[in-house]
């Protein structure tokens, strides 16, 4: 039995920016940090001829062209795996349409231990790009590309996405100081709310197609505030990188009138009268996770525990997508 796991993520600086749509003309830029929250893939062969494929699903079919779930679908038709009988299996810590990346993070976890199954040995720059071909080039998803390279590599890493669909890849310089304060002192809610980001991000990806001025200029600030927020991490200003997740989400907000609504924005006026600096809606909006930066855990804790939102606790992850049986 081979069995994988890859991180989710949360964004820090220039979510949104590493859409195709945008990238290819204006260049991307994100901040994005691995947690220790996990999808985990198993794989093992079957003594029946027939693939068996299990998520929030049972499939039980005899071609590969017959799985209905796309993406494990096109993962072993990119490897050609049509004549393997294998049984599939994925679990999560954190439910898929909740902005952290799950996707990617699935496709990444899959891919790997498909390689894996195959002796192959591959690196996280080529399993990141694999894992774009399949959702973006394969299945047309309107996603972007932030979600399977910090899988693949995790980490705190910064992301240029250049319009020639390169990716420059460069790990953030943190003081350990700054690394410790900065885990300490990000806070998770789980809003309750779950949605499909391709849905959100299809607005902002035509608007993009379009040369829609108004989403152009959005993203161009968003990746501005991604490069102060890189500058304010890199030079230990955690109080500045939390005010630039507060003008960053009041940009966000403005690119569609479903990337928040009455109870999420409620959530967030208590978040500041509590003791955050900053925050903002991890993803694509919608739902899914607030996150924020604070000095005072406890006083921001209480008050949003107490108006009944709950608190997922995390770590950062530093090895990225691997094998963790074999």
């Amino acid at each position: 039995m081979i069995i994988t796991r890859s991180p989710m993520r949360i964004s820090l600086g220039g979510g949104g920016t590493d859409l195709p749509s945008y990238y290819r003309k204006h260049t991307g830029f994100v901040i994005a940090a691995a947690i220790n929250k996990y999808v985990y893939l198993t794989i093992h062969d079957t003594f029946v001829q027939e693939l068996i494929v299990k998520y929030s699903r049972l499939e039980r079919v005899n071609q590969v062209d017959e799985i209905e779930h796309p993406i494990i679908r096109e993962c072993l038709k990119e490897l050609d795996m049509k004549g393997n009988y294998i049984e599939i299996t994925s679990l999560a810590d954190i439910p898929s349409g909740t902005g952290l990346g799950s996707s990617g993070s699935f496709t990444t976890a899959l891919l790997k231990a498909l390689y894996t199954h195959n002796n192959q040995i591959v690196s996280a720059r080529f399993l990141a790009e694999q894992a774009c071909k399949i959702e973006l080039d394969r299945l047309k998803e309107p996603i972007g590309k932030q979600d399977q390279y910090i899988a693949a590599f995790g980490g705190i890493t910064a992301f240029e996405f250049m319009p020639d669909d390169r990716v420059e890849i460069n790990p953030v310089r943190l003081k350990k100081e700054t690394l410790y304060n900065l885990e300490d002192n990000l806070v998770l809610f789980f809003t309750g709310y779950s949605r499909s980001a391709s849905s959100i991000l299809k607005e902002q990806d035509d608007k993009s197609k379009a040369d829609n001025e108004e989403m152009t200029n959005n993203l161009h600030l968003v990746k501005e505030i991604g490069k102060q927020s890189l500058a304010a991490l890199e030079s230990g200003n955690l109080r500045e990188f939390g005010e630039l997740m507060a003008v960053h989400w009041q940009n966000k907000k403005k690119r569609s009138g479903s990337m928040s609504n009455g109870k999420i924005d409620e959530w967030y006026s208590l978040a500041l009268k509590n003791g955050a600096i900053g925050g903002k809606l991890i993803g694509a909006g919608g739902g899914g996770f607030l996150m924020f930066y604070t000095e005072d855990k406890m006083k921001l804790r209480h008050s949003l525990m107490n108006a009944g939102i709950e608190e997922v606790r995390f770590k950062f992850d530093f090895e990225g997508t691997k094998v963790i049986v074999q």
